[in-house]
């Protein structure tokens, strides 16, 4: 390892320091054999705020058959809408959504 990525990561720890525990924000994925980010298809049960919905998991059958809804749902951003305004997503649509870190999103232009 050379002087400069030891400095490097020593001036990282020296600002996370300072920063204090308030202020940090973290995000990894997993990147291992057997591992990786969790992904499923959902349905847009309803709207719960600005650009969150309600979603659940659906399973895809065979072709042609009613995807069949399974498990609780849970609370994902949509990240094609704006943070600031309400989101205009109707119940039922289906979308792929991600596991990232502690927060569940996905993309579905409205």
């Amino acid at each position: 390892m050379d002087n400069r990525h030891i400095t490097d990561q020593q001036q990282v720890l020296a600002d996370m320091a300072r920063s204090g525990p308030q202020n940090r924000q973290e995000t990894s994925a997993l990147i291992s054999p057997g591992g990786g980010i969790r992904t499923w298809a959902v349905k847009i049960k309803s709207h719960v705020d600005r650009n969150v919905y309600a979603v659940c998991a659906v399973m895809i059958g065979e072709t042609g058959s009613i995807p069949v809804e399974f498990g609780e749902q849970v609370e994902a951003t949509n990240l094609a809408e704006s943070f600031l305004g309400q989101g205009t997503l109707s119940p039922g649509i289906y979308a792929v959504l991600h596991r990232l870190g502690e927060k569940n999103v996905f993309y579905a232009l409205p």
